[in-house]
C-alpha cells in the first residue's frame, strides 16, 4: 500500500485544494505536509536572507544554503514520519525540476511513494494567484513549467478544466 503520495506542482495549480480533498476521500487517515510547512516553520529572518529563501517581485524563488540545509532535514524528517507509520502526502514545488525530486527520493527509498504531477495552465493559474492575494505575481506562471522538467511521475492530473475532487479521486484510485 502506498505510504507516500507526492504532489508536484507550481504555484496555485491547485494541490492545496486536492490534498484536503484526498485526505476526505482516502480510506485512512494522512497528514498534509509541504513546502508552504517548511517555510512557515523558519524564522523570519530566513525569508530576508540570501542564505534563506527570497521571494523576488517577478515572482522568482531564490534558495540559499541555509534554506537548503533545512530542507534536507525536513525532507529526512517527512520520510521519517512515514516509516514510523504515518500515511503522508507531501505538496511540493520542485523548483528544481528532476534534481529536487532526486532528493525526496533518496529520502523516500524504502518507501511505497505515489509520484504525481499537478499541472495547470499558467494563465489560468496566474488568475488563480491573483485572486488569491497571498502570493507574489508572477509565482505561477514561472513554475507552472519548470517544476516538471524532467521529474517523473506516476501519474499526472490537470486542473486547468477539472476540480479538486475529482483529481483526488483519480489519485486515490493509484494509491493502493
Amino acid at each position: 500500500m502506498t505510504e507516500v503520495i507526492v504532489l508536484n506542482g507550481g504555484s496555485s495549480s491547485g494541490k492545496s485544494g486536492i490534498v484536503r480533498c484526498l485526505q476526505a476521500v482516502l480510506p485512512d487517515p494522512w497528514l498534509a505536509l509541504g513546502t508552504d510547512t517548511l517555510v512557515d516553520a523558519m524564522p523570519a529572518s530566513m525569508q530576508a536572507s540570501d542564505a534563506g529563501i527570497e521571494f523576488a517581485q517577478d515572482g522568482e524563488v531564490i534558495v540559499g544554503p541555509e534554506f537548503r540545509t533545512l530542507e534536507a532535514a525536513w525532507i529526512e524528517g517527512v520520510a521519517a514520519m512515514a516509516r514510523a507509520g504515518a500515511r503522508v502526502i507531501v505538496d511540493e514545488v520542485f523548483l528544481g525540476g528532476a534534481d529536487s525530486q532526486q532528493r525526496w527520493q533518496k529520502a523516500l527509498r524504502d518507501l511505497r511513494v505515489l509520484w504525481v504531477g499537478v499541472r495547470c495552465d499558467s494563465a489560468v493559474a496566474a488568475g488563480r494567484e491573483v485572486a488569491r492575494g497571498d502570493r507574489v505575481i508572477g509565482m505561477a506562471a514561472s513554475q507552472a513549467d519548470v517544476v516538471h522538467r524532467g521529474v517523473v511521475y506516476d501519474l499526472e492530473v490537470d486542473t486547468t478544466h477539472a476540480e479538486s475532487m475529482e483529481c483526488a479521486r483519480a489519485i486515490a484510485a493509484h494509491a493502493r
